[in-house]
C-alpha cells in the first residue's frame, strides 16, 4: 500500500503480521509504529523512496517482501511500487508476495495481472 495509506489500513497490517506469525514467519519487519521499519528502497525512476509494508524471513530461510493490497485512488503509483518490489526481489534472490483481504481481492487481482506479476495474491 501506498505512504499515505498506512495508518488508515494498520489493522489490516497488523492482522497480515499475525497471519504470518501463525506460519512460522520470523523476523516480521512492518512499516507501522510498533515494529522495526523495514529497509527502503530508491526508486530512481520516480524519485521516491520505497518501503514494503512487511519484510519476514519465511521458515524456509527466504526473506519476503509482503504487500497489503488494498484498494487505492492511486493505481498507477501502487502498480511502479509492486513492480519495483519485484524487480528487486529477483535482483536479491528474495520473494514478493502481495496480501489480500476481503474488499480488496478483485481490485488486487486486476493490478497484479496488469502488471504481469507472477505470485498470485495470497488471500487472507
Amino acid at each position: 500500500m501506498l505512504l499515505d495509506e498506512k495508518e488508515e489500513h494498520k489493522e489490516l497490517i497488523e492482522k497480515t503480521i499475525k497471519y504470518l506469525e501463525g506460519r512460522g514467519y520470523t523476523e516480521i519487519k512492518a512499516d507501522i509504529e510498533g515494529y522495526e521499519s523495514p529497509k527502503s528502497f530508491k526508486m530512481k525512476s520516480k524519485d521516491q523512496d520505497v518501503t514494503p509494508d512487511i519484510v519476514a524471513t519465511h521458515k524456509n530461510g527466504k526473506i519476503q517482501y509482503i504487500e497489503v493490497g488494498v484498494k487505492s485512488g492511486q493505481p498507477n503509483l501502487l502498480k511502479s511500487k509492486w513492480k519495483f518490489l519485484e524487480t528487486l526481489a529477483g535482483m536479491k534472490d528474495r520473494v514478493f508476495r502481495v496480501v489480500s483481504h476481503r474488499g480488496s481481492y478483485q481490485f488486487t487481482d486486476k493490478l497484479m495481472k496488469e502488471i504481469d506479476l507472477k505470485r498470485p495474491s495470497l488471500r487472507i
